[in-house]
């Protein structure tokens, strides 16, 4: 979550000690190499929804079942042996008149749509599929106008294992469009205009090993959540929770009523590759409360720019790094550093704010992960174990309750900001164009061993954070140690805080 009214507004410096240099080279294993110039223009993707790659086979492919819209799909499921291939004629295909009618499909089965099918929910059902089967894989449908429930969603909805869902449009349902369970792969869909999220990832044992490839995520949350329910945290275009070795790899993830993509309380050994965030309401990109991630390869452009001028608390980010960093105890995969790597960012409303609360912790009224504990030595650290105020300020309990933002290494990224191009709301006063490696000061529970500038201390000189080899173009200022102490980029340069070595700023 983000932090709440007491983050106060940062009062700017002037800038000063502009240099210039030549670009840094790209050495990433994860991707092809990009251009790091801050002149390269950020192009927009290739469009999925309403294109043709989601129209499906105009016969039914060998073996497959045909079933018209006027036939019971959900009967033809039940008889039907696992492994069956349906193939849904063009036109509206209904699920029956009671909300909680939906098919629920057997282990290896496969529903493929004709050019026009459309799975309707017709504003009466919940879900369109669901169930325990595995290995299921849905293509070229239209899914919509089902109403799942806030924090359910309508593709798979129980989580099933092995799903394949690619080449569909998902959109105009309540909740959320696709539910991600182990092992599946979401790929070239539309994900659009859903209530909730496009998609969400989440079971009470947690997710393992999903893709998300090459999806348009687009304008999802149009129940504006956060307005209804402020401080859910459930809005956006997806959100993974609890997730570990999840790819999240070009998708173009834009337009959505709240933060584009949000992983949130325990992800690890989590990929983002190569995608395109824009236009987002609020933060291109949350990771919170979360470990071992390469975050590289991206855009990030004109995220923010709604939320933004009205966020009382501090810097709107395209990139929010919330409690969250490295540890080879959560995983082995990126267990040596928490990587932010050769992206763009272009004009958003702040560049990236690497944060952490001092006063949650497993255990703290403050931590909104309600029932969770850290990664790094759950069998101790437990959340009661964590509540104790004679344990807590001990060895293993003070360090391991806490989840932190260390081993941070945001290297050979380019960020450029045009405030001319945002607007006149976008003034420094208002939270726009900041950088920002800072925590508050500690002052709850009373029993906290966290009291102070312990979390100020440690995020800004113990925890391995560092900026290193970046381009930077525009008038940026920075937020460091404490959240009143705004410093231009000589300080933030200089002694004691030493960042950003090798960096230019134009």
């Amino acid at each position: 979550m983000r932090p709440g009214v007491d983050a106060a507004r940062v009062s700017p410096r002037p800038a000063s000690d502009y240099t210039s240099s030549g670009p840094a080279a790209d050495t990433s294993r994860d991707g092809p190499a990009i251009s790091t110039s801050p002149s390269s223009r950020a192009k927009r993707p290739a469009a999925i929804c309403g294109s043709k790659s989601l129209r499906g086979p105009a016969t039914p492919p060998p073996g497959a079942r045909r079933i018209t819209p006027s036939e019971d799909l959900q009967a033809a499921v039940e008889g039907s042996r696992p492994g069956t291939t349906f193939w849904l004629a063009p036109g509206r295909h209904g699920l029956g008149d009671d909300e909680f009618d939906q098919v629920g499909p057997k282990d290896g089965q496969s529903f493929v749509g004709a050019p026009g099918a459309v799975v309707d929910g017709r504003h009466v059902n919940r879900y369109a599929f669901g169930g325990d089967g595995a290995d299921v894989t849905i293509k070229h449908l239209t899914v919509e106008n089902f109403v799942s429930p806030r924090n359910e969603g309508v593709v798979n909805h129980d989580s099933g294992d092995g799903w394949r869902i690619k080449r569909n449009t998902i959109q105009h349902n309540d909740g959320a469009g696709v539910f991600l369970g182990d092992g599946n792969v979401v790929a070239h869909n539309c994900l659009a205009h859903n209530g909730q999220y496009g998609f969400s990832a989440f079971e009470p044992d947690g997710v393992r090993d999903v893709v998300l490839k090459r999806n348009e995520v687009m304008g999802n949350n149009t129940d504006d959540w956060e307005q209804r329910e402020p401080g859910c945290g459930c809005t956006g275009g997806g959100k993974f929770w609890d997730t570990r070795g999840a790819l999240v790899l070009a998708n173009w993830i834009h337009h959505n009523h709240g933060v584009g993509l949000w992983a949130d309380t325990n992800n690890t050994e989590f990929l983002v590759r190569g995608n395109h965030i824009s236009h987002n309401a609020a933060e291109g990109m949350i990771y919170e409360t979360s470990y071992n991630a390469r975050i590289v390869h991206n855009t990030f452009v004109r995220n923010g720019l709604a939320e933004g001028p009205d966020c009382d608390c501090f810097p709107l980010s395209a990139l929010y790094v919330s409690e969250s960093g490295s540890d080879p105890r959560a995983g082995t995969r990126y267990a040596r550093a928490l990587t932010v790597a050769h992206n763009r960012f272009v004009d958003n409303w702040s560049g990236i704010m690497a944060w952490e609360n001092a006063d949650r912790f497993a255990g703290s009224p403050a931590n909104t992960s309600t029932g969770f504990t850290t990664l790094v030595n759950p069998d101790v650290a437990t959340e009661q174990a964590c509540s104790n105020p004679n344990l807590i300020g001990t060895a293993p309990y003070v360090d391991d309750c806490r989840w932190k933002t260390q081993h941070l290494r945001v290297r050979d990224n380019v960020f450029r900001f045009h405030p001319s191009r945002l607007g006149a709301e976008c003034v420094p006063s208002a939270g726009c164009g900041w950088m920002g490696l800072f925590s508050n000061v500690g002052s709850s529970p009373e029993w906290s061993p966290y009291q102070g500038e312990v979390v100020e201390d440690n995020i800004t000189f113990e925890q391995d954070n560092t900026w290193a080899d970046n381009r930077y173009e525009g008038p940026w200022r920075f937020i460091v140690h404490d959240m009143g102490n705004a410093v231009d980029w000589r300080t933030w340069r200089g002694a004691p805080f030493r960042q950003d070595k090798g960096s230019t700023l134009r």
